[in-house]
């Protein structure tokens, strides 16, 4: 197999991945913003690393749309990084390109789809973060534990573990606030 032959069947498989996930990855992030330019953004950075490093992703150590949540939760973090420090405002507004009325009608209906999910989300605050990330792919997302696992960098055993407890402490709190 020649290089153009090889690159072109690899444009091909991302153009394939990126279409199967590509509503997943901006429900992901239209949870955790009701802002539709933030969740195109983070949406589309999450897919310009993932095209980025495509020739090195490894089907045998995980799905592609769990590879794929692993790199939207980098994303999302150093997104949170960015506007707690505050580096980050006036670089986006200058950078940012207007979306189209049908482009931002689109990511309205999906924030509000997404709505429960927010507040799914503020009920979890009270759980640690690597509670919530567990709970958030599994139980919202719908990963299968593995594809989680390997999103998260855990083994599967305790991936498990993990989910059991957390989703314990979960119904505690929900118990809490509406007793």
């Amino acid at each position: 197999m020649t290089n153009r032959e090889r690159s072109s069947g690899l444009v091909a498989e991302f153009e394939r991945v990126y279409r199967a996930h590509v509503g997943e990855v901006t429900a992901y992030f239209a949870r955790r913003s009701a802002e539709p330019q933030t969740v195109a953004d983070l949406t589309a950075d999450t897919f310009v690393r993932a095209i980025t490093s495509f020739a090195t992703f490894d089907p045998a150590r995980g799905s592609p749309r769990g590879w794929l949540y692993g790199i939207a939760r980098r994303v999302f973090a150093q997104h949170c990084e960015r506007i707690s420090r505050g580096r980050d405002v006036m670089a986006r507004l200058g950078g940012r390109r207007e979306l189209a009325g049908d482009e931002v009608a689109e990511l309205v209906t999906r924030v509000d789809a997404e709505r429960a999910g927010r507040e799914l989300l503020a009920a979890m605050a009270e759980l640690t973060p690597t509670d919530r990330d567990v709970l958030e792919l599994v139980d919202v997302a719908g990963l299968d534990r593995g594809d989680a696992a390997a999103a998260l960098g855990l083994s599967l055993g305790a991936m498990r573990i993990r989910l059991f407890r957390a989703r314990g402490r979960l119904r505690k709190i929900v118990g809490e606030n509406h007793g």
